[in-house]
């Protein structure tokens, strides 16, 4: 068909209406807010002055990470650590207004403040505790099957006093809770340590559950959910419980699912809450119909394993949840350097590609001897995110992990793709004797920097990038046609952001 010169002109007044939005949007640079860590501690999550704006022109060798947000993957829900009770009893012991600025710095979300988003509480004590308590604590040869002398009691005095200030300033944290112990009483052990529930207990520990997120909500602390136990396969912490997964399952389908359901709670029902070397042990749980119906997915530590577990247990059950509930952090204190980029590659980029919708760390606070811890399998090397010396504060290693995802990948956020190490890519190149001419050329693996991206409930892109290497100073991006490259020193993490488009 002969088009007309006429015909021409309203075929080029269409495409220019229809692709106008594209051309305005690259009259005006697109920025990238930027905030980095530098392995030197010459940056520790500082924003960056330096503009950064998206171009036409891809400079530079290698392939980009190409960050696409038509595909998407997980919701997140959060970044953050344990508030034990140890954590909770040096808080409460600073100043009131030393322990307000650090409190607002940990969990607001505005100007620097980093915005944690998420807090696991244990359900009792933890092996991070001055003492061991559970919530029904009994004289030796006593019982309390109708819960009559339940009692929220050390909670009251840390924990309870600290949570409320901390949902002052953000009052959508969300809240898991973890059991190390059922109390002795109900133990075949009769003790804090090792020792399985008595079958004849199943019923009582399941109302104990329930009796605790009542409670926890009369005192405004929802709990939004509870895992069945702390590391189910160790008995060797003081307190500790071992479950077989016979017996976890059991308790589940039987006691707690059904208690749950009687008293209309909405709380989370999560197993596991151990290493990513067994997932067979969710897995086993939820073979079982009537066991899954009350199970919202599983958690894991990363102790032992590979994070790849994680992915196993979602390819098996994509219908259920991935949780990332526990690691230790740690680094010598006055270190000169700090390893940024590898725990930022391991406990944010690597846990969310194997689909967890959270991160915590363990634990929030310490002092300086790392105290408190109980005896006999208590960790006495666990370094909190702070370390706390009456009003004195000190950031660590776990801080400036957390820092680089929570301030930015907000709760409901959605991670989106971006190129992975070992992806294919494709390098588009001049022709060798033809400038104009582009050559296509299929890539085996990218070879770009670990990286995870997320698309926020406000429409903004943040990309986390982890630089791994000791030789790499630049790293380029794509995003909608668009490049853009960003400096990243060797061992060094950034977080970028911009508005999508």
């Amino acid at each position: 068909m002969k088009i007309s010169y006429k015909n021409k002109s309203l075929i080029h007044i269409l495409l220019m209406f229809c692709f106008s939005p594209l051309i305005a949007q690259n009259t005006e640079p697109i920025k990238i807010e930027s905030w980095v860590t530098n392995a030197d501690r010459s940056a520790l999550f500082i924003k960056q002055a330096d503009d950064i704006v998206f171009n036409n022109k891809e400079e530079g060798r290698g392939l980009p990470i190409i960050i696409n947000d038509r595909q998407e993957f997980q919701s997140i829900d959060g970044f953050g650590f344990a508030m034990t009770e140890g954590s909770a009893f040096h808080l409460n012991r600073m100043s009131k207004e030393a322990r307000m600025k650090i409190l607002k710095e940990l969990f607001a979300t505005d100007g620097n403040n980093v915005g944690f988003s998420y807090i696991r509480l244990s359900l009792g004590a933890s092996d991070l505790n001055n003492f061991v308590y559970s919530y029904n604590d009994l004289p030796d040869g006593e019982t309390d099957f109708e819960l009559k002398k339940f009692d929220l009691g050390q909670d009251r005095v840390d924990i309870i006093p600290i949570m409320k200030e901390v949902l002052a300033i953000n009052p959508n944290i969300k809240i898991m809770s973890s059991p190390w112990s059922a109390p002795k009483w109900m133990k075949t052990s009769n003790d804090v340590r090792s020792g399985s529930l008595k079958t004849e207990c199943y019923d009582v520990y399941a109302r104990y559950f329930v009796k605790y997120i009542q409670e926890m909500k009369k005192e405004g602390i929802r709990i939004d959910a509870v895992t069945i136990q702390n590391e189910p396969l160790n008995s060797r912490n003081t307190p500790s419980m071992p479950w077989y997964f016979q017996e976890h399952a059991e308790f589940v389908k039987e006691h707690l699912g059904p208690a749950f359901r009687k008293a209309n709670l909405d709380t989370k029902i999560i197993i596991f809450d151990h290493n990513c070397d067994r997932p067979d042990y969710p897995l086993a749980i939820l073979s079982d119909s009537e066991t899954a119906q009350y199970v919202d997915g599983a958690a894991f530590h990363h102790y032992r394993g590979y994070l790849s577990g994680m992915s196993t247990v979602q390819m098996a059950r994509p219908d259920k949840n991935i949780y990332f509930t526990e690691q230790m952090l740690t680094e010598k204190p006055d270190s000169p350097n700090i390893n940024i980029a590898a725990s930022v590659k391991r406990l944010v980029v690597d846990v969310i590609r194997n689909w967890s919708r959270n991160s915590i760390l363990w634990n929030f606070a310490a002092d300086p001897n790392n105290d408190p811890h109980t005896d006999n399998g208590g960790c006495s090397m666990c370094q909190g995110a702070i370390t706390i010396n009456g009003d004195e504060v000190t950031r660590n290693i776990a801080y400036y992990t957390m820092a680089h995802a929570s301030k930015f990948a907000r709760p409901g956020s959605v991670r989106i793709a971006s190129t992975h190490t070992f992806d294919p890519g494709v390098d588009i190149t001049e022709d060798e004797e033809r400038s104009e001419v582009r050559r296509a050329t299929y890539v085996d693996h990218s070879n770009v920097l670990p990286n995870v991206a997320f698309k926020t409930p406000d429409g903004k892109i943040v990309l986390i990038i982890a630089n791994d290497t000791w030789s790499v100073n630049s790293v380029k991006i794509q995003y909608k046609g668009l490049y853009a490259n960003l400096r990243l020193f060797p061992g060094s993490v950034g977080t970028y952001v911009w508005q999508s488009f």
